[in-house]
């Protein structure tokens, strides 16, 4: 099994209320996934509420192989999410290892 971990880190909001919109429709849009991309073994996305860290959400994503993550990486509603998170991404950190 291959483990895919990534954490985003958003671009300033004008409000801590439109932040806070933001990352539950990301979250949103991440949590639907499974439903529609069958390698997808879990997934879980976690709004970050420790306001010491730098990153603001959390995306574990579990997959059998590295193809099924690539076939994860292509598929049409994961690149819809990647758009709504690109527009508001400030910077991104991602790990993938074997469980």
């Amino acid at each position: 099994m291959i483990k895919h971990l990534v954490l985003f880190k958003l671009k300033a909001f004008a409000t801590e209320a439109a932040k806070t919109a933001k990352l539950n429709e990301i979250k949103k849009s991440l949590e639907a996934l499974p439903a529609t991309i069958k390698v997808i073994k879990s997934l879980e996305v976690g709004i970050n509420v420790n306001p010491d860290e730098d990153y603001d959400i959390a995306l574990s994503v579990e997959v059998e192989t590295m193809d099924d993550l690539e076939i994860y990486a292509k598929h049409p509603d994961h690149v819809a999410c990647g758009a709504i998170l690109r527009a508001v991404m400030q910077s991104r950190a991602c790990v993938d290892y074997l469980i």
